[in-house]
């Protein structure tokens, strides 16, 4: 990767609305943290070689792995009848059309294919998301106004 596709990369994420982004390939790995609301500028940029980047992924990993495990692995059982729906882009979920209005859908909502569930802004577009299957929301997996990744998992629904 050179500088200005580097370049390009830090301004995409300002504009996203992203707080963090991480790229890591076999040669390099980039982090890139947004600073608070007010500012467009990140804050931190770190690349790092592969025989760096190892220590440091491994040193974070065991203190959110140890956290998440239990979570994902106990619903997972629970969750192998449902359809998750998940995020087409990377974002802010925003679960409502506004902040003073109802969110789309709620637990317990019947949706069909063509409902919005949801928006997502990226790159100051909101994007509505459209459900593609009929069912009932049995858990929304995201916070509203929170950042969401490309292929993250927003709702469980029930087919049935």
């Amino acid at each position: 990767m050179d500088l200005k596709e580097i370049q390009a990369l830090i301004k995409f994420v300002a504009k996203s609305g992203a707080q963090e982004v991480s790229l890591e390939t076999e040669n390099f790995k980039i982090n890139i943290k947004t600073a608070s609301e007010g500012s467009d500028q990140p804050t931190i940029i770190q690349t790092v070689a592969p025989q760096a980047a190892m220590p440091v992924a491994t040193a974070p990993a065991p203190a959110t792995a140890p956290a998440t495990a239990p979570a994902t692995e106990a619903p997972a059982e629970d969750n192998s009848n449902y359809i998750e729906v998940k995020s087409p882009m990377i974002g802010t979920f925003y679960r409502s059309p506004s902040p003073d209005q109802d969110a789309f859908v709620k637990v317990g909502s019947e949706i069909k294919p063509g409902d919005v569930l949801c928006i997502v802004e990226a790159m100051k577009l909101f994007n509505e998301i459209e459900s593609e299957v009929s069912g009932k929301i049995v858990k929304v997996l995201v916070d509203d106004q929170s950042p969401i990744e490309y292929d993250q998992p927003l709702f469980l629904v029930d087919p049935s």
